[in-house]
């Protein structure tokens, strides 16, 4: 009872925000909340202007880290908010008050338990970045190398919690209360935000996502990763090399340094298609303050707390999707969807195929450093509900950092596409990973991985032989039974299968020990 009265009196606050910034708008549709959201307008004045997404950030900015994560999550769902505010949302400044630095020293003793001396011979009070979950310091470490150190806000976890329990009430209310509502999957979008605000609430996790896209790009000179200062980081602190560079929508600065931007969008283009086609691992967040250039050229990535992974078949019919788009052929556009099974089976392909015509000629109509594929899968995703798809986290989650990517390059080079860019990539990843050398190539590499576990079916099979004649492997008596219900063979043929019989058991059972 007491667990309910504190999230009512939550919702009150949280309702009396969202409506004094007019930004209860998603729930206008919503029969048993309609009445509400009309009533909290006549309570409250607006008080500022801008369009719905951009009201709904600042409220969401008012109510604290949570929301602020809740925000940046619904602009991976267009489905649910709208492609306009989700461009607004994907804009949402995660930027807050910092910390003082009594608490960033208090937390860092404990975390090492030794004294921050002990770790730093200097370290700058003032936080260069205070964002939600936590704040930036740069500092330099005991043996002289000079690094940026992330401190998780003091009771972030324990506020992020309590937030948490709170949207799990709703989403479950909303399911109970509103039938078409689980379309959208409430209970388990909440449980996937959950995930990953909890991810983000371990440094250690970041740091290891930081140490793998590193591994994934150590042979490509035009795109890498800080070095992680593993003796300094812990669960609530994160120590990282410091790197020096412009922000990658300084195209100015960038010019002013001999750089051609043109070049730079060129590698971040070909780092983004590797994080995605390649590796299926990418960076999630690749806003203007993620990324930097240094005087070589090379892009710089920062802030690992939001990555996404795509698998293998994922990645496939990504890959025809675009190429599908970039080549009007919209019939393969459909085939791809229908055959990767995200839309059911009983709709009809040739009106997916119009839905996706409609969509994508007006915007290939316009000049080509126009184009917007990342608008293009955005317009796609909005058909669900006609189609009667269900949403794909790992796609939406693809689909704002393909937002995000696209606003830097145009910024950087406006007169450019960057998805213009990454067609050949597409084409010859398509060709060596799934042509028919590829398979021929997967085939050969599948017989090889059986030709080596073969010695060790034999060794176990020598085993199961071994048990066999010792007794020590027995049939149930049901599956006797079962077995002498079954057609009687020819005498020919019962003498061969009473000869073999033995023998496929042994080897079943051999692979059975091997695997296990």
């Amino acid at each position: 009872m007491a667990g309910t009265l504190r999230t009512l009196s939550r919702l009150l606050r949280i309702t009396r925000v969202l409506g004094r910034h007019d930004a209860l708008f998603l729930l206008e549709d919503v029969p048993v909340a309609s009445t509400m959201v009309s009533l909290t307008r006549r309570i409250f004045r607006r008080t500022e202007d801008g369009r719905p997404g951009q009201r709904l950030a600042r409220a969401l900015i008012e109510l604290g880290p949570t929301f602020i994560k809740l925000g940046q999550a619904l602009s991976t769902r267009p489905d649910l908010v709208g492609d306009e505010v989700a461009a607004d949302l994907a804009d949402l400044q995660d930027k807050l008050q910092p910390f003082p630095f009594p608490q960033v020293r208090e937390i860092i003793e404990a975390e090492f338990g030794c004294p921050l001396e002990d770790l730093y011979q200097s370290f700058d009070e003032t936080p260069v970045a205070a964002a939600s979950i936590a704040q930036v310091h740069f500092a330099i470490t005991a043996d002289g190398q000079p690094v940026a150190v992330k401190v998780l806000r003091p009771g972030i976890e324990q506020a992020i919690a309590d937030d948490v329990e709170m949207f799990n009430w709703l989403a479950r209310t909303a399911e109970r209360l509103h039938p078409d509502a689980r379309r959208f999957r409430p209970v388990e979008s909440v449980a996937t935000f959950e995930e990953s605000v909890t991810l983000e609430m371990d440094l250690r996790f970041e740091a290891a996502s930081a140490a793998e896209l590193a591994e994934n790009f150590a042979d490509d000179p035009t795109f890498r990763v800080p070095s992680i200062d593993w003796v300094r980081t812990g669960q609530r602190v994160m120590t990282q090399e410091r790197i020096t560079g412009l922000s990658l929508d300084e195209r100015d600065g960038i010019i002013a340094m001999g750089l051609n931007p043109n070049e730079v969008l060129g590698n971040a283009a070909r780092a983004f298609f590797t994080m995605v086609f390649r590796d299926g691992f990418f960076h999630a967040d690749l806003h203007p303050g993620n990324l930097f250039v240094d005087a070589t050229g090379t892009i710089i990535a920062v802030d690992f707390g939001i990555m996404g992974r795509v698998n293998e078949s994922d990645r496939r019919a990504l890959g025809e999707m675009l190429l599908g788009f970039l080549t009007r052929d919209y019939r393969r556009v459909a085939e791809v969807q229908f055959r990767a099974g995200w839309v059911p089976p009983d709709q009809s392909i040739e009106a997916f195929t119009q839905a996706a015509r409609s969509i994508a000629e007006p915007i290939f109509g316009k000049p080509i450093e126009e184009i917007s594929m990342a608008r293009v899968l955005s317009q796609l995703f909005e058909i669900t509900r006609r189609f009667d798809i269900p949403a794909q986290p790992q796609l939406l989650l693809l689909e704002k950092s393909m937002l995000l990517a696209e606003g830097v390059g145009r910024t950087l080079a406006p007169d450019q596409n960057m998805w213009e860019m990454t067609y050949p990539l597409i084409e010859d990843w398509m060709r060596t990973t799934f042509g028919p050398e590829a398979r021929i190539r997967n085939a050969a590499l599948g017989l090889a991985r059986s030709a080596e576990r073969l010695p060790a079916i034999f060794e176990y099979a020598d085993k199961a032989a071994a048990m066999i004649s010792s007794g020590g492997l027995k049939l149930h008596p049901d599956t006797v039974k079962a077995l002498a219900r079954q057609q009687s063979p020819t005498p020919r043929k019962r003498t061969l299968m009473m000869q073999g019989l033995p023998w496929l058991l042994v080897g079943i059972l051999g692979t059975l020990l091997y695997l296990r």
